[in-house]
């Protein structure tokens, strides 16, 4: 068996899709399985589509992700260069060889000798409007013309393109590891530019010379690359190649969440979930979006989610680390239908990545947000907010965005609470309670509750029935974490301020 190498090779005409954060991923699993080789290859042929900063920003969300690159632009390798840009003068050498052996031929066909044809065809009844065996000799090329005239009109400047030509009635046959055996009769292909009139190559030659000098094993690549793959193959054959052809594995499609067609930026946009790894600004329209890790997702999180869009495991198991996905990857297991992108779950496996960091390590999100509110505090503290918060959020944020309250006295209270809970009784209580809280020399979490059984139980009032106001009074809030972990908290001062000011403020509703 030859070395795995697979390649991610994405055009730099924007942010990268999480779409192709997932093709990467898939083939980054594979490498890493078999101890091979993942090359980052970035096919900027399309000179017009290039949009700056779209290179580095891919480079920057596969390091974010954590998917590792080994040859690419920013690593090298001994086959480089890795962009295809700088490769144009390979591209050249390996069309004149298809021209050499007759499998490609020149084309001076203008765009209305093009659209003519369609016409001719459309005239006719037929359905192939398209440049290939049936429309050919009755083109401007060099199978209609001498020799000596297609040399003139390459001499003399005209416009041409290099043309495959695809060979008349035969079957491509070709094996996909996730659909099995694809056929195709050449008769519904048609004779593809290989390279372009400003002498640059498409796709299809650029990325099958890669794909042979690059010695990759395995393509990995999205279903919309499948009706593309037979033409692939006969250039293989062209070539003389057919025994080092690569795999391939056409991923299905990332579906909206109702499973409803294909998920676009403007499906997510729409539904207020971001589309790309990180934040991107478009440079021509200067539109922002928001990416995933400025979103608040852990790049552990995002990639067990990617993965099971498509693959499964054939286990119960759902949370994977990298080195468990590693383990348990097969293309064999990537099913054929496509993948709903379901953004609950991709937020239920942040809050259990989020639950499984320790203290310390929540610590640091909710550090880096008291900080842009220029608020100081103590490591044991931001520990213990983490610990008794880190049930309830979804993302680091969270911490401050839900905990606001550790760190600030309420300045507003929850009306419904107010309405019901704040009475005659829970004044009566909290500020028995408040004064008793004065007098304690030392205060925690068992010594706040214990205290304030001991003070409903002398007023004859269910503790249960005061929890509420208490709470309100402390946080502002109806929900939240513990209440007596709160009080431990914020501290013995800070509880008896935020009583007095309470009781000092909330009027109790009457009728």
């Amino acid at each position: 068996m030859k070395d795995v190498r697979v390649r991610f090779a994405p055009s730099p005409t924007g942010a990268l899709h999480i779409g192709g954060v997932r093709t990467a991923l898939y083939n980054f699993l594979l490498a890493r399985q078999q101890g091979g080789t993942m090359i980052l290859r970035i096919e900027d042929t399309d000179q017009n589509r290039y949009v700056p900063g779209a290179e580095e920003y891919i480079m920057d969300s596969l390091a974010w992700a954590g998917i590792q690159i080994d040859e690419g632009v920013r690593e090298g390798g001994p086959f480089g260069p890795y962009r295809q840009s700088e490769r144009k003068e390979i591209y050249s050498q390996y069309a004149q060889q298809l021209l050499q052996s007759g499998h490609a031929y020149y084309a001076f066909d203008t765009e209305a000798d093009l659209e003519a044809m369609r016409e001719r065809q459309k005239a006719t009844g037929s359905d192939q409007q398209q440049y290939s065996s049936a429309t050919r000799m009755t083109m401007r090329n060099s199978l209609t013309l001498s020799a000596e005239e297609t040399r003139k009109l390459i001499e003399t400047g005209h416009p041409y393109v290099i043309r495959f030509k695809i060979p008349e009635n035969e079957t491509v046959v070709l094996h996909d590891l996730i659909r099995g055996e694809v056929s195709v009769q050449t008769a519904q292909l048609d004779d593809k530019v290989l390279m372009k009139s400003d002498g640059m190559p498409t796709y299809h030659l650029a990325n099958v010379v890669d794909d042979y000098l690059m010695k990759i094993s395995h393509v990995i690549r999205g279903e919309e690359w499948l009706p593309s793959a037979p033409l692939h193959v006969l250039l293989y054959k062209a070539f003389g190649w057919g025994k080092d052809m690569p795999q391939f594995a056409h991923l299905p499609l990332l579906l909206k969440p109702d499973g409803n067609g294909k998920l676009s930026k403007r499906d997510a946009d729409r539904m207020g979930f971001p589309i790309f790894p990180l934040n991107w600004t478009d440079p021509n329209t200067k539109e922002q979006s928001t990416g995933y890790r400025e979103a608040g997702y852990l790049p552990e999180a995002l990639i067990n989610f990617l993965a099971f869009l498509g693959w499964n495991p054939g286990t119960e198991q759902e949370i994977f680390s990298m080195n468990e996905l590693i383990q348990a990857f097969s293309v064999e297991r990537i099913g054929k239908a496509g993948a709903k992108f379901d953004i609950q779950k991709a937020q239920w496996y942040n809050q259990q990545y989020l639950r499984a960091k320790s203290n310390t390590e929540l610590a640091t999100h909710l550090v880096d947000h008291l900080k842009k509110e220029n608020i100081t505090c103590s490591q044991d503290k931001a520990e213990k907010i983490c610990d008794v918060m880190k049930e309830r959020i979804t993302f680091p944020q969270d911490l401050w965005e839900q905990g606001k309250f550790f760190f600030n006295a309420p300045a507003s209270f929850d009306d419904g609470v107010v309405s019901k809970k704040w009475n005659d009784d829970a004044v009566k209580v909290l500020t028995t309670y408040r004064d008793a809280v004065e007098k304690l020399s030392t205060f925690d979490a068992a010594i706040a509750k214990e205290t304030l059984e001991q003070v409903t139980a002398s007023l004859q009032i269910g503790t249960g029935k005061i929890l509420q106001a208490l709470r309100v009074a402390l946080s502002g809030m109806g929900g939240g974490p513990d209440l007596m972990m709160i009080m431990e908290i914020i501290g013995k001062e800070e509880v008896v301020s935020r009583l007095t000011f309470a009781l000092n403020n909330l009027k109790i509703k009457v009728g």
